[in-house]
């Protein structure tokens, strides 16, 4: 019986993938803040009203 089992490796992520998922995640948040900056106010607290109410978080 043979008794050697390979382990599966997990991969390994390069530190050029890393720094590009993290200048993504910056770049999604400057634009979103950005746009966010822009809008109007009672717009902005009516999409996030919708949101609340959608996921059932209480706010009024």
């Amino acid at each position: 019986m043979n008794t050697n089992v390979k382990a599966i490796a997990a991969p390994q992520t390069s530190a050029r993938s890393n720094l590009l998922t993290a200048a993504f995640a910056v770049l999604m948040g400057v634009g979103i803040i950005f746009v966010t900056g822009h809008v109007q106010a009672a717009a902005l607290h009516d999409a996030a009203h919708d949101v609340r109410h959608a996921t059932g978080f209480p706010c009024h």
